[in-house]
């Protein structure tokens, strides 16, 4: 069993409200060969919310205390963002879970890239909250480019 950022299955659960539909993993769900998970929400983040970035470095430092997760207009989220992590973590332990396909670039799921913190659209490199929490539990982190090298 594999999990699927809502988000890529056609949850409306990102920031703005909207879906990033790949109709694949969505069938993957369907089949019942996957289950969705959107750590923001599992965090207790609302559907529209503020768009949130990292600053002070990537998940690695959220979780060792060296960086932050901030709205645009400068709300520290970074306790909800790590909540939804663990909750998104307890799931995927309890379906038996090794592998996931996250959302690229998002402060939760980015698994290469990240947004630099700046809110201007740039990207740099690094990886999310919950990508630093799953890697540091042996999960196998992909993203909706690269997924099919979990079948």
């Amino acid at each position: 069993m594999i999990a699927i950022s809502a988000c890529l299955i056609g949850e409306n659960v990102r920031y703005n409200g909207s879906n990033k539909l790949n109709q694949e993993l969505q069938e993957l769900v369907t089949q019942h060969k996957a289950i969705s998970i959107c750590p923001e929400v599992l965090g207790g983040l609302s559907t529209p919310r503020p768009p949130a970035e990292i600053v002070g470095g990537d998940g690695r430092g959220v979780w060792n205390d060296k960086a932050k997760v901030l709205t645009n207009t400068g709300e520290d989220v970074t306790a909800q963002f790590k909540e939804g992590a663990l909750k998104a973590l307890e799931v995927l332990q309890t379906y038996g879970c090794t592998a996931v396909v996250l959302k690229a670039g998002s402060p939760s799921c980015g698994s290469k890239v990240i947004y630099d913190g700046t809110l201007s659209g740039e990207l740099k490199k690094g990886i999310g909250v919950t990508v630093a929490l799953f890697e540091a539990h042996n999960i196998r982190v992909k993203d909706e480019n690269n997924w099919k090298e979990l079948l």
